[in-house]
């Protein structure tokens, strides 16, 4: 198999994140889905054979970088979900009240604002469902930049992704939230006015888990532990950064990314300092990969040189 610097990459960062799960797997005695797994890893490998075939046979570089990206993405999401997980249960102190007293200096007051968001209900399910637009505009974006041939840029963007889910996962281990629904406590008529994705039920869970970690691993039942900073806030800025210059292409992502920052507040129940926190991660993520991606640049340029003075110089 041939990869691209940057796929190698990747592969090296996914190769690395599988082996310490694989560790913490072990000693902690946590039990998997076995078969769950397997299908989404299988679905990935076959994403990287289709590049590959695409790159080899086919010779159609623009299928090829995008098959690789998308099966490289599969690949992280699978392994940067288990290594999220097994980090559980945390070993730190809580840090969501601190953050709530940080919005409150801000003048922001989480309960006050859904509370009045309640009143417009079909506002209330238009955000609902804008949030769960946030992966999905991953994978669009993926397959815009690949298809269009910008395979510089499909690289700069899956390996900001990547950065800022380590990024977070990182910080959020050593100081943990699960943000401001967490804390505070909503009356019954403003969550039975409006769906919430990260309702009463979802964040007793997530708090349980943050208490008394996993015995099981399954892909069918994935629940979104971190709250700041903010990962929905890393990928809104990433669509809305990597989309903004492409023209007409870039108008649903900027409109979808717009409303996105009430969703994640409501929908997602966040603290607002969890979206600075997500904003800063992404400018971070986005200067740390476009470095690892000049440096890979970088690499074979010197190889290269390498060789040609080894054939230039002197017996």
């Amino acid at each position: 198999m041939a990869f691209l610097p940057a796929e190698r990459f990747i592969i090296s960062i996914i190769m690395t994140l599988m082996l310490l799960d694989g560790c913490l797997l072990l000693a902690k005695g946590v039990e998997i889905d076995v078969a769950g797994y397997a299908r989404l890893v299988a679905c990935g490998l076959f994403l990287l054979g289709l590049g590959q075939f695409y790159r080899h046979v086919r010779r159609n570089e623009r299928i090829a970088v995008t098959a690789i990206a998308a099966g490289l993405f599969v690949l992280f999401t699978i392994a940067g979900s288990i290594f999220n997980y097994l980090l559980l249960p945390l070993q730190f102190q809580f840090i969501d009240p601190t953050l709530g007293r940080f919005d409150e200096a801000l003048g922001f007051h989480w309960p006050a604002f859904v509370t009045w968001a309640s009143q417009y209900q079909r506002a209330g399910m238009l955000l609902h469902a804008v949030y769960a637009t946030s992966l999905p505009q991953l994978l669009a974006i993926l397959l815009i930049l690949g298809f269009c041939g910008h395979i510089r840029l499909l690289h700069h963007f899956l390996i900001t992704g990547i950065v800022g889910a380590l990024l977070a996962i990182i910080f959020w281990f050593f100081l943990p939230s699960f943000g401001a629904s967490a804390i505070y406590e909503l009356p019954p008529e403003v969550t039975e006015a409006v769906p919430l994705a990260v309702g009463p039920e979802y964040n007793a869970q997530v708090v349980e888990l943050g208490r008394n970690g996993v015995t099981y691993l399954t892909p069918r039942n994935v629940l979104g532990l971190i709250g700041f900073p903010s990962f929905h806030t890393i990928m809104a800025a990433m669509s809305a950064c990597f989309m903004i210059r492409r023209g007409a292409l870039a108008v649903p992502f900027l409109v979808l990314n717009t409303l996105m920052v009430p969703a994640i507040l409501i929908q997602g129940g966040h603290h607002l300092v969890d979206m600075f926190g997500g904003l800063l991660a992404f400018g971070l993520a986005y200067m740390l990969a476009d470095a690892a991606l000049r440096e890979c640049e970088r690499t074979p340029r010197r190889q290269a040189g390498n060789e040609q003075r080894l054939l230039v110089a002197p017996d």
